[in-house]
């Protein structure tokens, strides 16, 4: 396999990972009885009758993620990005094998995971990409790092713990779905 291919099967996983999980997310949050994006968590879809869509589905989100990582890794020949994509992945991966439920707060540590190296890794994308994308690339992941920042704080800007938390993820998954074609047109 050449380093285009690489690039672009790593753009399709992307793809196909981000989007299945974010409308899977959207089907849960329809079916959770009493559902509210301002005060629920994220995770909260991952725990009682909503629990059999949404893990599964940030676990195939994680793998992409993961299997994407390598593919970029041996298609452009660097290891920052590709590194903190990975952990990323990992961190997503575990936030469904480990629920909200999970002792010793294992689940908050690999949420926390998931929200840091996604947004490092939109970051460090900025060395890969020309034009005016790599500066929105750091912009997005500081968006996201200072979200990030806000929640841990419980400063929630009267978006609710479910508000600053999506204000964390939807810009990093947004940036996915963008990056995706990135790496596909690049190859």
């Amino acid at each position: 396999m050449n380093d285009s291919s690489h690039l672009r099967n790593a753009g399709v996983i992307t793809f196909v990972g981000t989007f299945q999980f974010i409308i899977m997310m959207i089907v849960a949050e329809a079916e959770y009885k009493g559902y509210s994006i301002s005060s629920n968590y994220i995770s909260d879809l991952g725990v009682g009758s909503t629990s059999f869509v949404f893990n599964p589905s940030i676990m195939i989100f994680g793998i992409a993620i993961m299997i994407s990582s390598y593919l970029v890794y041996k298609g452009l020949k660097t290891k920052l990005f590709p590194t903190l994509m990975f952990i990323g992945g990992l961190g997503a991966f575990l936030v469904g094998v480990f629920p909200e439920y999970s002792p010793y707060h294992i689940h908050t540590i690999v949420s926390f995971i998931t929200f840091l190296f996604g947004s490092l890794a939109v970051i460090s994308s900025y060395r890969l990409q020309g034009s005016l994308m790599k500066y929105i690339s750091i912009l997005v992941g500081l968006f996201s790092l200072v979200s990030l920042f806000l929640f841990a704080s419980g400063v929630t800007l009267g978006l609710g713990p479910g508000g600053i938390e999506r204000m964390i993820a939807y810009p990093v998954l947004l940036w996915i779905l963008y990056f995706s074609g990135y790496l596909y047109r690049s190859s």
